[in-house]
């Protein structure tokens, strides 16, 4: 790993623990183990820095949660293993994700203070939210998905089920809770099935 992606990832961790204002250049310098001068020959500024953060996050969340999915036979499968991947391979990634999911964390937290950036968070939002949709009408087509449901309304409550759990999970650290918000959303999928 060079400097530049060495100052990405443990910013990225920085991020998900203290969010973006309140890591300093200082906390980024000292957890990279580089200088100013490093820091600066990589990027001009810590908002150039976020974004580069944000690609690299957004990598790791795709790698984490896609991960099968695209080898599940249905839409409702895929939706199944999306769910399952976010529980087992995203929300317990304390490795990469130390304080928690780093889009959750930031959005919050830049909203009022740097609207620029959060609406990058949420241009992430929006493709996931799209993507759940596309699945759920593929999931009609296919007849796994009665034909009545809305898959807007669908895809905006599994999408917040999904944000609801991770801020739940990142602060109660509770195996058992993540199993059981999780399980309902599986239920609710189980729930728009013609047969349920």
């Amino acid at each position: 790993m060079d400097l530049k992606e060495k100052i990405i990832i443990e910013s990225l961790k920085l991020f998900s623990m203290k969010g973006f204002l309140s890591t300093s250049i200082q906390d980024i310098l000292e957890a990279s183990g580089t200088s100013k001068g490093g820091f600066y020959n990589h990027f001009q500024s810590k908002e150039e820095l976020f974004y580069q953060v944000l690609r690299e996050a957004q990598k790791i969340w795709r790698e984490r949660n896609l991960r099968g999915v695209n080898e599940a036979p249905g839409a409702v499968d895929k939706l199944r293993r999306l769910l399952a991947n976010y529980r087992d391979r995203y929300l317990k990634d304390s490795e990469n994700f130390p304080g928690g999911c780093l889009f959750v964390t930031l959005s919050v937290e830049l909203d009022e203070q740097l609207p620029h950036l959060a609406r990058e968070i949420n241009k992430g939002f929006e493709g996931f939210r799209a993507m759940l949709n596309r699945w759920l009408e593929k999931g009609k087509k296919e007849g796994s998905i009665r034909e009545d449901v809305n898959t807007a309304a669908a895809a905006d409550l599994i999408f917040n089920g999904m944000l609801g759990t991770s801020v739940t999970y990142g602060t109660q650290k509770s195996p058992s809770g993540l199993e059981q918000s999780i399980a309902a959303l599986m239920d609710y999928l189980e729930g728009l099935a013609p047969w349920s």
